[in-house]
């Protein structure tokens, strides 16, 4: 191929670094294309790189194959190869993920997210979104506004995307009829003010014949404007917004490479910064000022949200990663507790009360999910009662975390407003969430310090504290070796509790039943109350199933290292279930008994106890005395 393919700016030839360092200050808008199946987004993809006359090396290398193959060779690529293109790609099942874009004009550079349209891939629909600036939401002239239409905008607006683009396509198989296009917009007025839309650009086009994608149509002189390029040329991006907000850097790691340099790197999430300014590191609350902001490219007089920077600070305070610095007369708040909006994007339903890592900005912590105050029926934003949700389910929730986060509403900063949820044994991302605001119990109730701490406590007993948490099948041999050990720990003068799984459940946990998150809640509530009893001082006994690895690392969780000591008292099923003293195997196998632990619930024995014992090698007697010697040896 001789001459270049799509790339048709003289300066280019003239002065590549001309050309380079004008591309550089090019602003980018990032936006994703959304509707139903077949409304169009891969054709106004194709007329999108088509006209913009810039595509990447890889597309360039692929369409000059193909033109080579079909005799083109010297001859612009021709627009129907280009979408074929991207049409192979979706019958491939490509764009069942995020497919991205990434093309030019003289004035902005961007960056397209195809998104695919059907229901089921609602996550993927999220993801795309999730960093976008704009989202153009395709309708079929001659289908008008559809579920799917109604569920991306909803969604896009949950998002928080700003601006909204109605491309209704298909013009040219409708006459390019004004009525038509007037009515369509009527209809999606009408549902967009009903979730909140309050401004969008309607935009009459034919992705495949090219009306009003770069100019003005005269087959449409009814429409004066603006065409689609245009308008995505002139929109304010996030970028901008985020400069004119409170300055916020989220510190992904602290840089020292020697004893004379301290610098905390992150990316600006909000704001600008200078040397000299005033700044506070939360959730600490410790202030100083702004010494240096560093690049690799020399030092800057000034840094704005989007940009990387290490920034060094005049005074030696307390920062790490998960930190936040901020402008010290205008902070984030930190906080345990929360409203969210949760979308749940795993092929599992959420579990009420189980534990999830939760990341937000540089931020890790746990965090536990209650059930939801109401899940939204997105088609017709009805809200409705669940106990959970499920794949692409979207819901209202309340949850709490392990220590306070540093945070702002979505609404007001995505950047330490929006987390994601992943499961702590998969490692699978499960959720994205968009918080509205802490909870006000969060806020008003305070950890109340005291006098006599843990340590005088258990000095007085003349004991380490600690937690036995024993765990097994039912019939396992749990309780019967858990009263032994207390027995030979009373008779030694030391000072335990034995909180058995079946005495909890006749009063603290009666509430409860056998579900999975009536499960979780109950190792829960166990978990908190040993932990009040270590405090005191004691030696807790644990005599729990506590089926779920999550929930026991969960309670491992919430004491000091070292306290946490997980027995695994390992029976064969096929030996508890011979033994069945109280006869609830036999009631299970009959299906009287439902949720039942190896039978139709699973168990998930321990992966390193710290004791493991095998009820078929010794006896309780044996077992208790061991339990004890690594106890108090």
């Amino acid at each position: 191929m001789t001459d270049p393919v799509y790339i048709t700016d003289a300066l280019i030839a003239e002065d590549i670094d001309a050309y380079l360092a004008q591309h550089q200050q090019k602003s980018l808008l990032r936006f994703i294309t959304c509707g139903s199946v077949d409304d169009g987004k891969s054709t106004l993809i194709g007329r999108l790189l088509y006209d913009s006359k810039m595509i990447f090396e890889d597309q360039l290398a692929a369409l000059e194959a193909d033109s080579k193959r079909v005799g083109t060779q010297g001859q612009e690529i021709d627009f129907a190869l280009l979408v074929d293109g991207l049409a192979a790609e979706r019958e491939q099942g490509i764009t069942i993920d995020v497919a991205y874009r990434f093309f030019t004009t003289e004035k902005r550079k961007f960056i397209v997210a195809d998104t695919p349209g059907h229901e089921q891939y609602t996550r993927n629909m999220v993801t795309g979104a999730s960093t976008a600036d704009l989202a153009v939401i395709l309708i079929d002239a001659r289908k008008g506004v559809l579920t799917q239409t109604r569920r991306h905008s909803f969604l896009a607006h949950l998002i928080g995307i700003k601006h909204i683009v109605l491309a209704v396509n298909k013009m040219d198989l409708v006459g390019y009829d004004k009525t038509v296009f007037e009515r369509i917009l009527l209809s999606y007025r009408a549902f967009a003010s009903e979730i909140g839309i309050t401004h969008f650009t309607a935009i009459p086009i034919s992705g495949f014949k090219g009306d009003n994608i770069t100019a003005l149509s005269d087959n449409m002189p009814w429409f004066k404007g603006p065409a689609l390029i245009e308008h995505l040329e002139g929109v304010e991006v996030a970028a901008q917004r985020d400069i004119n907000s409170d300055f916020r850097l989220p510190v992904q790691w602290v840089n020292r490479p020697n004893l004379d340099f301290r610098g905390f790197s992150g990316q600006i999430a909000g704001g600008s910064v200078r040397p000299g300014d005033a700044v506070r590191i939360l959730p600490s609350g410790k202030t100083t000022t702004v010494d240096r902001i560093v690049t690799l490219d020399g030092d800057l007089d000034e840094a704005v949200a989007g940009q990387s920077v290490t920034l060094t600070l005049s005074d030696e305070v307390d920062c790490s990663r998960g930190d936040v610095i901020a402008a010290a007369d205008a902070p984030p708040e930190a906080a345990d507790q929360f409203e969210a909006t949760l979308v749940w994007m795993a092929d599992e339903a959420m579990i009420a009360g189980r534990a999830y890592w939760l990341k937000l900005a540089t931020q890790t912590v746990s965090a536990t999910i209650q059930q939801p105050k109401y899940e939204i029926n997105v088609n017709t934003l009805d809200h409705l009662a669940a106990k959970t949700l499920e794949l692409n389910g979207i819901g209202v929730v309340e949850l709490s975390t392990d220590k306070p986060i540093v945070f702002e509403a979505y609404a007001d900063n995505r950047t330490l407003g929006g987390f994601i949820l992943i499961d702590k044994l998969t490692n699978a991302t499960v959720a994205a969430g968009m918080l509205h605001f802490s909870l006000r119990r969060a806020q008003n109730v305070h950890w109340q310090a005291s006098d006599v701490d843990r340590d005088m406590r258990a000095n007085l007993k003349n004991q380490r504290p600690a937690l036995l948490w024993f765990t097994g099948l039912s019939g396992s041999g749990k309780s019967t070796i858990a009263n032994l050990v207390e027995k030979k720990l009373h008779r030694m003068n030391r000072h335990s509790f034995l909180l058995d799984g079946d005495n909890v459940r006749h009063g603290l946990n009666r509430d409860l039943g056998f579900t999975e998150a009536d499960r979780i809640e109950n190792i829960r509530r166990v978990g908190e109350v040993a932990k009040l009893m270590t405090d005191a001082g004691l030696i807790v006994i644990t005599a729990f199933i506590s089926p779920f690895r999550v929930e026991r690392d969960m309670v491992r969780s919430m004491l000091p290292e070292g306290e946490f000591i997980e027995v695994f008292i390992d029976t064969p099923l096929a030996e508890a279930e011979r033994r069945d003293v109280k006869g609830l195997y036999k009631k299970a196998r009959a299906g009287q008994l439902k949720n039942f632990t190896g039978i139709d619930s699973p168990y998930e024995a321990p992966e390193a106890p710290e004791i493991r014992i095998d009820t078929t090698a010794m006896s309780p007697e044996e077992a208790a005395d061991l339990i004890i010697d690594r106890l108090l040896g």
